[in-house]
């Protein structure tokens, strides 16, 4: 795209030579418009042609404001368009987000410009008004996408500092609800569940409250459909229908919370007694509160690797111009040299081609098998992180395991056992941690090229293509949650047993499957009960955040910064406060699977009797009826 410097701090408009190249296809997938633009102080107001204005003095004159610098009245018509000096033609246009676009109108039901439904282009032939809209529609699709990113761009730099606070909140919230479930385990997830219930219930609630307050207002009654798709997305807030789906949502939300607790009454006293048993293991090891902070630090490392070497592949490229024309031309889409276009073969054979900017890349081998760089690059992130990610939970495995097995609690446990844990993770089943990260990346990145052939082949497959594509899209989704859920299980056997990772892993699979109603009853509602604990910090979190920059609380109109979508650092604090929260509660998590699975080996290894005991916990095996026999006297 050629842009010429203004030396005229007037000239803040900018010009499109032809606004109907802007009508291909091609300007959506590339944001480029295969046209000349420069810099003007105001947009032209009057139909003209070059041919008709060349013979006129003050015709031309005017003429000159929308051509290069160099235009002379002793060169011909043909070497001004040669050269791409000068527009062929002049419409009548209206200055829109500094840019001139065609002043289209309706008249009579006929679209015009300029109050004309026909106008001559520069070939001397009558074209209808109405040829202009697409090359209108997709300049204000490219301008539009360009300001929409700018704006949330702009949000960003204005509220970072509100954004970091509201993370601060939710991570002291976090902090705040481990802690009580630390000393109140089972009046805070009773508290839980009903806050939770309310939070969604004021969610329902504030929905209906705008719904029936937009009752009456002018265009509320427009539906999404007729809407369509709008870059300020607060337009859809002044609709009725957009509040009636969130009420909907949330409505359905609520009723399948409340259903599940319904059903699961009776096993969620279990489940309590698991958390119970899992605050107090946390409480004997209460560094591991903040070992997520550690697998932070560690994942923020790989990210910043991985981002560094993406940025540096991407930037090794170098500008592609390549052939835009009009007319038919044998080198289109070619690549060529700016700076000798001119005077190429190809500006001869095609006289009304440009030489455009198109693209960053390359054509030595280099640049060939870049892609493949780039994919590897992600495929190392994958490992670095699901490594990261397995230490993190083999760790914490080996410090909960030590808890449960330990005869005297917590006599018998080492004196930092998260430490010791991490030691033993690294020293002996460093293998074991990379093994098992390898497994799940290579699943991850057959999904990362699914994805990629999905986009490159959209415009040219078929229903069976598609149909292909799709099931193996659902099949590898499935194979990595699979593994996801193999991988937990089998570190932890690890850590119990030392063993290698095939070897716990199989164990870990048999152990689950003779206990199958357990795991999908019991550990499946304690993961609910602590997914509901992370719902709660993000509505809490959420709700404030939503009344801070919306300025819907008069206390903080004068404080919340101004913004042009507010709901930009709401969408980043919901999102960080779940990230946030999931940290926290992961800890929680990861020690409920140690201890279920202790538990469950607990049971069949031991059956209560003074030769083999119970090691679980009474509350636990008064929970499960389960009772350890006195050892009988001599």
């Amino acid at each position: 795209m050629h842009f010429f410097p203004a030396f005229n701090r007037k000239k803040r408009l900018l010009f499109y030579f032809n606004i109907m190249k802007c009508a291909s296809p091609m300007v959506l997938l590339e944001f480029q418009c295969p046209t000349t633009q420069m810099c003007v102080e105001k947009c032209p107001d009057k139909f003209m042609t070059l041919v008709k204005a060349y013979h006129n003095k003050n015709d031309f004159d005017y003429y000159k404001n929308f051509c290069k610098e160099g235009v002379t009245n002793t060169m011909g018509i043909p070497q001004i368009l040669k050269l791409g000096l000068c527009p062929a033609m002049l419409i009548p246009s209206k200055p829109f987000t500094r840019r001139c676009f065609p002043a289209l109108g309706l008249k009579g039901g006929a679209i015009t410009v300029g109050n004309n439904t026909h106008f001559e282009d520069e070939t001397g032939k009558m074209r209808d008004a109405k040829d202009l809209v697409d090359g209108v529609k997709n300049a204000t699709v490219v301008v539009e996408a360009r300001q929409t990113v700018m704006k949330i761009f702009e949000d960003y730099t204005q509220s970072w500092y509100w954004i970091l606070i509201g993370l601060v909140i939710a991570m002291l919230t976090s902090l705040l609800f481990i802690v009580l479930l630390r000393f109140l385990a089972g009046i805070m997830v009773w508290v839980m569940i009903v806050l939770v219930i309310l939070v969604i219930g004021y969610g329902i609630f504030h929905c209906y409250m705008e719904y029936a307050h937009l009752k009456g207002h002018a265009g509320s009654n427009v539906t999404l459909q007729q809407l369509g798709f709008q870059a300020d997305f607060t337009v859809y807030l002044q609709i009725r229908q957009t509040w009636l789906a969130f009420m909907i949502i949330l409505s359905i939300l609520e009723v399948i919370i409340i259903l599940l607790l319904i059903f699961l009454r009776k096993r969620l006293l279990i489940a309590v007694a698991l958390i119970k048993e899992a605050s107090r293991a946390i409480g004997h090891v209460m560094c591991s509160l903040f070992y997520p902070l550690f697998t932070f630090v560690l994942l923020a490392m790989v990210i910043a690797y991985w981002a560094v070497t993406a940025v540096f592949l991407s930037t090794s490229n170098e500008p592609i111009y390549k052939v835009f024309n009009e007319s038919v031309c044998e080198y289109s889409r070619q690549t060529c040299e700016p700076a000798n276009y001119t005077t190429s073969s190809m500006k001869k054979e095609c006289p009304d081609s440009e030489c455009l900017f198109a693209f960053y890349g390359g054509e030595t081998v280099y640049h060939k098998y870049l892609i493949g760089l780039q994919f590897y690059n992600v495929f190392l992130f994958f490992w670095c992180a699901n490594f990261v990610t397995a230490l993190g939970q083999m760790t914490l495995a080996g410090a909960f395991a030590s808890y449960y097995w330990a005869f005297v609690k917590p006599d018998d446990m080492p004196a930092f056992p998260l430490f010791s844990a991490l030691g033993r993770s690294l020293r002996y089943h460093t293998g074991t941690l990379a093994f098992g990260s390898l497994i799940l990346s290579i699943v991850q990145i057959i999904r990362v090229l699914l994805e990629y052939l999905d986009h490159k082949l959209k415009g040219a497959q078929n229903k069976f293509a598609k149909f292909l594509l799709c099931c193996l899209k659902c099949c590898f989704w499935c194979l990595e949650k699979f593994i996801k859920f193999i991988n937990r299980n089998a570190y932890i056997m690890v850590a119990i047993y030392g063993k290698n990772f095939c070897t716990s892993a199989k164990d870990a699979f048999f152990l689950l499957m003779r206990n199958m109603i357990r795991v999908a009853v019991l550990d499946k509602v304690t993961d609910f009960l602590l997914f509901l604990g992370k719902l709660l910090v993000v509505g809490l979190v959420g709700i404030f955040s939503f009344f801070f920059f919306s300025g819907r609380v008069k206390a903080f109109e004068n404080t919340a910064p101004n913004l042009h979508y507010y709901w930009v650092p709401i969408l980043t604090v919901v999102v960080g406060s779940y990230l946030i929260a999931h940290g926290f509660f992961s800890v929680y998590s990861m020690c409920v699977d140690t201890l279920f699975l202790c538990f469950l080996e607990d049971l069949e290894r031991n059956d209560g009797s003074p030769e083999r005991p119970y090691l679980m916990p009474e509350s636990l095996r008064k929970v499960l009826n389960k009772k350890n026999k006195a050892q009988p006297a001599e």
